[in-house]
């Protein structure tokens, strides 16, 4: 593994960069033109109908973002410039062939000047429609491939997936890639082909049948949930992430591909600044409904590790593995980017820093009054959990007094809601179930010859740390990741 200055590998390269829009993304494209704004030119694909909306999105999604505060206060009048003399938008879509981009031109420009594509583009949904989540997570992975294929002077592909296409698995989970035709459960007769002819037919029976939209969403939903279950998967998002890295196994040839799976990715540790975030990630939700004094319950094993990771130090790790990996082709590399085995964070650990941070800092509601958290309830099992939203539901309806046929009638939407709310409360508790209990640590032994290969081989560690063992889990949520969480999430 061959290593040098990150700097100076990026001087003067191209890169294509996919879902532009995407969080991940948002953070690489700030960090290569903060530290190397002599990078040649970075293709920047997202979604949009033509240049016009490509534009817009540039400057409502990516660098309209406080995220570029940094950059905007240290080149001033020189920010706009530099984007536009470094980015170019690429309208396309990675469900596509060609990526979806249209312009010939523009087509031919890419496949003779690209040096390093990044694969950010994916649905993170965990109940996606099956029909989309398959056309982006896994055929999506195929366009990418078949495209740098076509890129003449390309060094390196890096695909991003996530850890947790491992499922359910416990223990050490090691590096190690998804082959072809592989189930989770034992389940033979896994084959991709044939799971998009599963929801074609499925899409061509509702329309001859006249199904609404409505239904076709929620019948193209339970059919990911359905099929990833069945071959082991606990939602559509890994499974289909996981088909998509089959197909980087398969189809890579002699291209030199990278695959980086992170971990729960959290708010910026360090750079630009501490504590960035946007959306609701899976514990932020956790976070914004303790804050506002919503979430009474929880439902999990304290004791189970919880593999969190800064959103920067992905970003560092996937440069640093471009320039490990872009001297020739890799063995179909794997990077587990986490802190389960060399900074363990536990759920207990998370609730314990809430309670002390909301406790301190209340959010302020709509009505201009402090929220006041307390304990959480905390429940261990299903079945406590059922008995827990079913004496809520009888206390949620306590009261209703059902004089005659009127009210009754007045009051069926009062249940009918309740009986709602309570599905989605149970749907939700299915698909977050499994990582509430998970019970495996993320091997990192590729990591650590990557970081081990960074230190000696004149890697700027300053600006390209990615090692979790620096990071105090108090002292960041505390100090960065919740008041980042209240400043960037809370509305």
């Amino acid at each position: 593994m061959e290593l040098g200055s990150i700097l100076h590998f990026l001087q003067d390269k191209t890169i294509l960069v996919t879902g532009a829009t995407g969080f991940l993304a948002k953070i690489l494209l700030e960090k290569i033109l903060r530290v190397q704004p002599n990078v040649k030119k970075l293709y920047l694909l997202l979604r949009a109908a033509d240049a016009k909306s490509a534009a817009h999105r540039l400057h409502n999604e990516i660098i309209g973002k406080d995220l570029f505060r940094l950059s905007k206060e240290n080149l001033g009048a020189n920010f706009i410039p530099l984007i536009l003399e470094k980015c170019t938008l690429v309208p396309g879509d990675i469900s596509l062939e060609d990526l979806g981009v249209e312009d010939s031109i523009l087509k031919e420009e890419i496949y003779n000047q690209t040096d390093v594509i990044v694969n950010l583009a994916a649905t993170t949904n965990f109940d996606e429609r099956y029909d989309i989540s398959l056309g982006l997570n896994t055929f999506g992975v195929k366009y990418v491939i078949d495209f740098a294929k076509k890129c003449t002077k390309l060094k390196v592909l890096v695909h991003v997936s996530t850890a947790y296409v491992c499922g359910e698995e416990e223990g050490l989970i090691l590096e190690r890639p998804y082959h072809l035709g592989e189930s989770l459960n034992g389940v033979p007769g896994l084959d991709i082909d044939a799971e998009e002819k599963v929801v074609r037919d499925k899409l061509v029976e509702l329309r001859q049948v006249g199904a609404s939209e409505d239904e076709i969403k929620g019948v193209m939903k339970d059919l990911g949930i359905s099929r990833a279950n069945f071959y082991g998967w606990p939602n559509t998002y890994v499974f289909t992430k996981a088909m998509g890295e089959m197909l980087v196994g398969q189809l890579k040839g002699n291209l030199s591909v990278v695959t980086v799976r992170p971990t729960i990715i959290t708010s910026t540790f360090k750079e630009p600044f501490p504590g960035w975030a946007e959306g609701v990630r899976t514990i932020d939700s956790l976070a914004v409904a303790y804050g506002k004094g919503k979430l009474t319950c929880f439902l999990g094993d304290l004791k189970a590790v919880v593999d969190a990771i800064p959103a920067d130090m992905v970003v560092n790790a996937i440069l640093v593995a471009i320039v490990a990996h872009a001297n020739g082709p890799s063995d179909n590399c794997i990077y587990n980017i986490g802190s389960s085995i060399r900074r363990p964070l536990r759920y207990g650990d998370l609730q314990d820093f809430g309670f002390k941070y909301f406790s301190a800092k209340p959010w302020i509601n709509k009505d201009g009054k402090p929220v006041k958290v307390g304990k959480v309830t905390v429940l261990s099992n299903m079945d406590s959990f059922r008995r827990y939203m079913f004496i809520r539901y009888l206390l949620m309806l306590k009261g209703l007094e059902l004089v005659n046929t009127a009210f009754c009638q007045f009051f069926e939407g009062t249940y009918l809601d309740l009986n709602r709310k309570i599905q989605i409360v149970m749907r939700l508790v299915d698909l977050y179930k499994p990582y509430l209990f998970f019970k495996g640590v993320f091997d990192d032994m590729n990591v650590e010859r990557l970081r081990v290969a960074a230190r000696q081989g004149g890697v700027e560690t300053d600006l390209f740390y990615f090692d979790p063992k620096v990071i105090d889990w108090e002292d960041y949520f505390l100090n960065t990741h919740l008041p980042g969480i209240v400043k960037y999430i809370f509305k």
